[in-house]
């Protein structure tokens, strides 16, 4: 690939993604089953006292496990197939075709994540009962909760993303991420109140999607929303640099 660029990389990561029929169903439905879960969140919501924006957006909890294993699998999939090498002997820069596969993943879970979110709000207020509060997307709280809750979901795929190019196997790197997630918060349970404003999952639960503060996660959102940020980036820079020093 001659005089290959960002935009060029980008346009070929495209082109895999969009092959990949697999993928395309599990976005879809991965949309859809956060989408319905909202929706009967908000039909079960009784407490007119809590947080309807927060129940409503509870099929996050599922959502970032199928964008976070459509990360792994990203890269993953591509050492099993051996498509790796066919990648980067197109572009040598292997640091690149990272970078490339970050934004063209990361967009798409962005959009999508969105999208699920925001329609997950609207149906799952719709279905809430006439004695409990309707939250609206005119408050800017509720609007941050659930903007926030999307990109959320882009950053759990790319920290999945990274674990794969870190272990470059599937089984591995799905195990890793889903015991970040769920088995570490469970391990630390005794000590939540200081290490659960580091845990991605315990943020999306208690301070992402919350319009209400929870006790123990009183920073602001986008400070926290910062913190899971950290995760990806961390990994996608070791995961380049192992790239570039060892073979596919």
């Amino acid at each position: 690939m001659t005089g290959y660029g960002f935009r060029n990389v980008v346009a070929m990561e495209w082109i895999k993604l969009r092959a990949l029929r697999s993928a395309r169903w599990a976005l879809g439905g991965g949309m859809a089953a956060t989408v319905a879960l909202g929706v009967v969140a908000g039909y079960n919501t009784r407490n007119a006292g809590g947080d309807p924006t927060s129940n409503v957006l509870a099929g996050v909890a599922l959502g970032q496990v199928i964008a976070g294993v459509l990360g792994v699998l990203a890269m993953t999939s591509e050492y099993s197939s051996g498509l790796i090498r066919v990648t980067f002997a197109a572009v040598p820069r292997r640091s690149l075709v990272l970078g490339a596969k970050a934004f063209t993943w990361g967009l798409t879970f962005l959009v999508l994540g969105e999208i699920a979110v925001f329609a997950s709000f609207l149906l799952g207020i719709a279905m809430l009962r006439s004695s409990v509060p309707h939250p609206s997307l005119g408050d800017p709280t509720v609007l941050r909760a659930v903007a926030a809750t999307g990109g959320y979901l882009a950053l759990t795929g790319l920290t999945g993303l990274g674990i794969g190019t870190i272990l470059r196997h599937s089984a591995a790197a799905v195990a890793t991420l889903v015991g970040g997630l769920f088995v570490l918060p469970v391990i630390t349970g005794a000590a939540a109140h200081v290490t659960g404003k580091f845990m991605p999952e315990l943020i999306a639960g208690n301070s992402l999607a919350a319009v209400k503060p929870v006790q123990g996660f009183t920073w602001s959102p986008w400070l926290e929303l910062g913190i899971v940020a950290l995760y990806p980036l961390l990994l996608l820079a070791a995961g380049s640099w192992l790239l570039e020093r060892r073979d596919a």
